[in-house]
């Protein structure tokens, strides 16, 4: 045996008894060992190296393909129409001003700053007559533009502070529902009528107003002929006020195939289209055989209810006869499609979950979102129907009805399945209806709220909260608080907002917004950036509203896309036999078929060549982007840290929004 070598002796005589190990061998594997391990750490080390060098040709590629994306969206766009356009704006001219004298105000304070003037506070003959002429602008806007600033900038800040408050408040009621959990519940002990006998079901009336809506009246038709309620009491109403003649055509075609099935299912078409959906809706509700149905769901074209959304609605007017409306809640198919839909999502879920749940439990009122809910035929004609005296019919009747005495309910569990609108284009147009429409209202239904027999407070709930704080106070401090004093205090630093204004506070209100949809949280800083930005177009619309402008009653139908019918078309394909899809292609071959090929080829020889779909500039918006770029500037030059990265950000936001790269992206 070599001296090298090591003796192991086992307990058993049955195993092996006698182990040799060779000390060299060991040491030259152990040495072996280690050199690969140092290899392999080595070429760990240039995987990784190699994984982050990658991303800058990445990066430099993305930003490429923006610039050249954005060069060409320059060049195509129409420049001379959307100058005179933007020309006749106020709020435009007024930003353009506001950011040619801040180019001036930096020009001068980047040239007194390498100067020293701003070092230099007491006048001698020493000085020029350009030295003098600033330290006199410095003591000019200390005594007499600075307090003025100050005093509308305390101002915006408690507006600020009460909408956080009452935000902060209804958090609170958003947690207090949720750990209780607190819902509607149906009154089984009233027997007014059996679910499990049809005989007993209250007749029904499901209305879908249309305008143009190609992409999605199908599946829309679809969902509510399979909603599951007797035949014979249910009707549908398929208001179609397009101004398409091919739709039209195709959309009656539509629903005789459901009549065939024996859906009980009907189409009105308005020639004269006046008052937009109000008017749609207020033509349906005067046929006379309205009068036979207790109940009325109205769904918009891209909604797509459950089968079962009116044995989940209607079941709570039993024993409540001062319930008016039973409203559920959206859910959005395409909320991951793009930045534009996530941040849609999180505003919409704050606004159901919290608002909606929340006045609806503790007040029985809420606005009416115009679409997945269920009135009582009695409630709307106790508040006078619809009216078309505004672009927010919904709101209109919800407070009329309020005013009457009528009672709300909000079903945060029954969702009805729609869309999001993808392009910014799309959505400025909605927010501006959205909140120049309420401004409108508050004008004319003030003297009825002074005048109605509600307690004070209602009023005082729906002058002051519902109105003044949600609608207008709102959008007024976003715009005027971050889009025009803050950068102004960058000039007059005198006049310098807290820290706790422009950064604690929204920070915090906008982890309460996006609560309800905790997956969005890594969109908190996009989402609060993307609210400052659209606070112009919202400022816009409700100074259009107030003062009944031009722009006020511009109503245009929101584009859809057609993405929330997917799934369910599947699905409905699925259910349908070989022999009906046989007998539907046949009909419409042999029924209309030659008709539209009429009208189709007569569209194509008489109508202009149709404007491709494309990607805006937005003037406005990028105004107030070079604005606040020149501002977060100045505020270099004071060493303004958060200060600084607030303005950097929202104006890069904003120039994001401006160049419309935030939604859909047309190639």
């Amino acid at each position: 045996m070599s001296p090298g070598s090591v003796v192991v002796t086992l307990d058993k005589s049955s195993n092996i008894s006698l182990l040799e190990v060779d000390d060299s061998d060991t040491s030259v594997f152990l040495e072996k060992q280690k050199t690969a391990s140092t290899k392999q750490f080595s070429w760990l080390l240039l995987l990784k190296a190699q994984r982050f060098l990658s991303f800058f040709p990445w990066l430099t590629m993305g930003f490429s393909k923006t610039f050249v994306s954005v060069k060409k969206r320059i060049a195509l766009s129409d420049s001379v129409k959307d100058e005179v356009k933007y020309k006749e704006r106020i709020m435009y001219r007024f930003i353009r001003a506001f950011l040619a004298i801040s180019i001036v105000a930096l020009v001068v304070e980047v040239f007194a700053y390498f100067q020293n003037w701003d070092l230099n506070f007491i006048p001698n003959e020493a000085m020029g007559l350009l030295h003098l002429s600033y330290m006199g602008w410095i003591s000019f806007r200390t005594e007499y533009i600075a307090p003025s600033i100050t005093m509308l900038s305390q101002f915006c800040v408690l507006l600020f502070l009460i909408q956080s408050l009452d935000r902060f408040i209804l958090g609170i009621g958003f947690f207090w529902i949720k750990i209780k959990k607190i819902k509607p519940m149906i009154d089984i002990d009233d027997q007014s009528y059996d679910l499990e006998d049809p005989s007993s079901f209250p007749m029904v009336l499901v209305q879908i107003p249309m305008c143009n809506e190609r992409e999605v009246y199908q599946q829309s038709i679809a969902a509510a002929c399979q909603l599951d309620w007797p035949k014979d009491r249910i009707l549908i109403q398929i208001l179609d006020d397009s101004s398409d003649e091919v739709l039209q055509i195709l959309i009656r075609n539509e629903v005789n195939l459901w009549v065939e099935k024996g859906v009980n299912i009907i189409y009105r078409h308005r020639f004269v289209r006046t008052g937009y959906k109000a008017g749609n809706l207020h033509s349906a509700m005067s046929c006379d055989y309205v009068k036979n149905y207790e109940f009325v769901a109205i769904l918009d074209a891209d909604f797509q209810p459950n089968p079962d959304f009116l044995k989940l609605t209607v079941p709570h007017f039993k024993g409540k006869p001062d319930l008016g409306l039973v409203q559920a809640r959206w859910s959005f198919v395409n909320k991951d499609e793009n930045l534009l839909t996530r941040l849609q999502n999180i505003n919409l879920c704050f606004h159901f979950e919290v608002e909606q749940q929340v006045n609806g439990h503790f007040l029985n009122f809420f606005g009416f979102n115009g679409t997945a809910g269920v009135w009582r035929i009695k409630a709307l004609e106790d508040s006078g129907g619809w009216l078309e005296r505004t672009t927010v019919e919904d709101m209109d009747i919800a407070v009329r009805a309020h005013l009457n005495g009528w009672k709300f309910i909000y079903l945060n569990d029954v969702k009805v399945l729609c869309e999001l609108p993808e392009s910014y284009e799309a959505y400025k147009k909605q927010q501006h209806r959205w909140h120049s429409g309420p401004m409108q209202l508050f004008r004319l239904c003030l003297p009825a709220i002074l005048s109605s027999k509600i307690s004070k407070w209602k009023k005082t709930n729906l002058i002051f909260l519902f109105f003044l704080l949600r609608k207008m106070i709102l959008p007024f401090y976003s715009f005027t608080l971050f889009c025009v004093i803050l950068p102004l205090t960058m000039f007059i630093p005198e006049a310098e907002l807290p820290i706790w204004v422009i950064c604690y506070v929204p920070v915090t209100m906008s982890i309460l917004n996006i609560i309800p949809s905790p997956k969005s949280f890594p969109f908190l800083m996009p989402y609060l950036l993307f609210e400052n930005t659209m606070s112009v177009t919202k400022f816009n619309a409700m100074i259009s509203g107030l003062f009944q402008l031009g722009s006020a009653y511009e109503w245009v139908v929101t584009k859809k896309t057609g993405r929330s019918s997917e799934s369910d078309l599947l699905a409905f394909a699925e259910r349908e036999s070989k022999s009906f899809n046989e007998e539907k292609i046949q009909r419409r071959l042999s029924e209309s078929g030659l008709e539209m090929f009429g009208k189709l080829k007569e569209e194509q020889e008489s109508s202009p060549v149709i404007e491709k779909k494309k990607n805006k500039i937005y003037r406005r918006e990028l105004a107030l982007a070079f604005l606040l770029l020149t501002a977060a500037t100045r505020s270099l030059l004071s060493a303004h840290g958060i200060h600084f990265y607030f303005l950097l950000f929202q104006g890069l936001s904003f120039l994001v929004v401006g160049l419309d790269l935030i939604g859909e992206q047309v190639n």
